[in-house]
């Protein structure tokens, strides 16, 4: 079953890279990636092996190790997404156990282009013990329950973040979760740094943080290794005993979490609510801008796939806070890097609307009311969360002075964007989760290409904000108060005029290519 399942895995792969060429660009700057960090890797645990010793050695394998443990536990969802090739969704109609799914999808996951790069490096960490044969004897069996751990751990939070218990709700609930453990990633890890900065030098710090971390259940794999190396065969056992513990937990609950998502019928969840109640449809002005006005704050508001994309706005100044200080220049232009994560966030919008977009073109609403709409959607959410992280920012780290010119460069980047997305969403549709999936999964379709043209929304953005930023930077460097207000004024006036030029061609290009849009839409895999 595994070898049918890897089959037909690596079949589907060679189609889609068949395909679409940009997709095989993609898949081969990947495969590159990955031969140049496993040999930065490679490289690294040879010279360790030859220079350093025991403890600095036992100190690199641990932190290493638990490093790319918790990049298999947040890299997968966070930056890849979820592949969604072979899934557990896919799987569960045909006549295989649950056991079998996982043994499958476990095969699948070591078997990738990051499951083999783990498996190359996992082994090579093996030179560390050269100077200890009994020790790198026992690296091997570590090393093979280290990389299950890592594909186990994966697959765990994969299945958390695809579905709970069958039910929508569930599945947002998991969603908010995971968007709140990074929001804490920031400060904790600066905070371990912070320890090891008091620990002293390099290796007493990694000696130090290999200490810690081999106790744990994202270390103890392989910090065994190091113990029998240096005789300490107790430690060592009582290592062995959390590692394996810590697979099968993560087995055990990987059944329980697959089960919740396959084995229940989906779960259609209502909401009773008082007759004639119409939410922000009763609340915003009526008409075609207002009622898509109110569609589109709806969605920003109550739609994972959206709400995803304000993690940015507690995480940029809290990072910040973090790394430089309060009084660093990263921290008093969290606004501005915030406001650039929002003005693309619509880039491709259409593409959220799904095959409902077909209703949107029935309504008979021009493209113009529609772009109208979806930029007051999005700017009653962006606007406010940009002027309040200023406020906020220059409240706490004292930058009064440089508030209007951080205010004219953030608000400026912010509108501008919000021109450039109504006219780059009347062009593009790329794949995206479906309503209801989890926010971070991949879906089938997505390319090379579609991924890059983010980037050129994000340029189109940076040069048509261009002058309300230099002047921001002018300002602040200068402390001068009046050339902050010029820049505020500029931002504004710059930003509104470039939304108004954005609705208008936007508009003019929906009225001409919506049909095409839809069409492409339907056209994407499910």
């Amino acid at each position: 079953m595994v070898a049918a399942v890897l089959r037909l895995r690596y079949r589907l792969l060679g189609n889609t890279l068949a395909r679409s060429p940009w997709q095989l660009v993609g898949f081969v700057f990947g495969i590159l990636g990955a031969v140049w960090v496993l040999g930065a890797v490679i490289a690294g645990l040879v010279a360790a092996s030859i220079l350093q010793g025991l403890d600095t050695a036992r100190g690199i394998a641990v932190v290493g190790g638990s490093a790319l443990l918790l990049g298999w536990a947040l890299g997968p969802v966070l930056v890849a997404g979820a592949d969604a090739t072979v899934d557990a969704e896919r799987l569960a109609p045909l006549p295989i156990s649950s056991r079998q799914i996982m043994v499958a999808l476990t095969g699948t996951g070591l078997t990738g282009i990051p499951g083999i790069a783990t498996c190359i490096a996992a082994l090579s960490s093996v030179v560390l013990w050269i100077r200890w044969p009994v020790a790198a004897i026992v690296a091997v069996p570590m090393a093979v329950i280290a990389v299950l751990t890592c594909v186990l751990v994966s697959r765990l939070v994969t299945t958390l973040s695809s579905g709970l218990s069958g039910r929508r709700r569930g599945r947002e609930i998991v969603g908010t979760v995971v968007l709140g453990l990074v929001i804490m990633t920031g400060p904790i890890t600066t905070g371990i740094l912070s320890l090891l900065d008091a620990a002293g030098d390099l290796p007493t710090q990694l000696g130090t943080a290999g200490t810690v971390l081999g106790w744990t259940p994202i270390g103890a794999a392989w910090a065994v290794a190091g113990d029998v190396a240096a005789g300490s065969w107790l430690p060592a056992l009582f290592k062995v005993v959390i590692a394996v513990g810590t697979l099968a937990a993560l087995w055990f609950g990987w059944a329980r979490a697959l089960h919740a998502s396959t084995g229940t019928r989906p779960v259609q969840t209502t909401k009773a609510v008082k007759a004639g109640t119409l939410g922000l449809f009763g609340v915003l002005p009526t008409g075609g801008v207002g009622a898509t006005w109110a569609r589109s704050l709806t969605g920003w508001l109550r739609d994972p796939r959206y709400l995803r994309q304000l993690i940015f706005v507690p995480l940029f100044p809290a990072l910040f806070a973090f790394t430089g200080g309060v009084d660093g220049g990263g921290f008093g232009a969290s606004a501005i890097i915030v406001a650039m994560t929002l003005a693309i966030a619509g880039y491709a919008d259409v593409s959220y609307d799904g095959t409902a977009f077909a209703a949107v073109l029935s309504s008979g609403i021009t493209g113009r009311v529609d772009r109208w709409g979806r930029v007051l959607g999005a700017a009653s959410v962006g606007v406010p969360a940009v002027i309040v992280v200023a406020v906020v920012v220059a409240a706490v780290g004292g930058g009064w002075d440089h508030l209007p010119a951080v205010l004219g460069g953030a608000l400026g980047l912010l509108l501008v964007g919000y021109g450039v997305s109504a006219v780059s969403s009347a062009l593009i549709v790329v794949p995206v989760p479906r309503a209801g999936d989890s926010p971070f999964k991949t879906v089938p379709g997505q390319t090379f290409a579609s991924g890059m043209l983010v980037f050129a929304v994000l340029g189109a953005s940076l040069v048509l904000g261009a002058p309300a930023l230099i002047l921001a930077v002018v300002a602040t460097a200068t402390a001068s108060a009046s050339l902050g207000v010029v820049a505020l004024v500029t931002g504004v006036v710059v930003g509104a005029g470039v939304i108004v030029a954005g609705v208008f061609i936007g508009g003019r290009i929906l009225d001409r290519t919506g049909p095409s849009l839809l069409q492409r839409i339907k056209a994407f895999p499910i």
